[in-house]
C-alpha cells in the first residue's frame, strides 16, 4: 500500500480558479483540494469525499470563489484517491 498521496498543482490566475475546480471535480477521485496564494501560503484547504456532486458543492464553490479573489494568481493542489483505495473490505 502506498502512505504518499498522489498530488498535482496548477497554477491559474485568480478569475480561473473556479472553472478549473469545477473541471477537476468533475474528473473525480480527488480527496482533498488546496487553493494557495502566490507567495505559498494556504488560503484555502477543502477535504472532499468520493461521491460528493452538484449542490453539495456549491458552498466548497463559493468559499473557493472567495478566497481567489483575493489571489492574482493561485496555486490548486489536488490530492487524489489512488486506484482501488477505499475499496479494500477489512480481512
Amino acid at each position: 500500500m502506498n502512505d504518499q498521496p498522489r498530488t498535482q498543482e496548477f497554477t491559474v490566475s485568480g478569475d480561473q480558479v473556479i472553472a478549473k475546480v469545477k473541471e477537476l471535480v468533475n474528473e473525480g477521485n480527488i480527496r482533498r483540494l488546496i487553493i494557495k496564494s502566490e507567495d505559498g501560503r494556504t488560503i484555502l484547504e477543502v477535504p472532499l469525499t468520493l461521491g460528493v456532486i452538484g449542490a453539495a458543492l456549491l458552498p466548497v464553490f463559493a468559499a473557493i470563489g472567495a478566497a481567489a479573489a483575493i489571489a492574482t494568481r493561485c496555486t490548486i493542489v489536488v490530492e487524489r484517491y489512488e486506484a482501488g483505495e477505499g475499496d479494500q473490505t477489512p480481512a
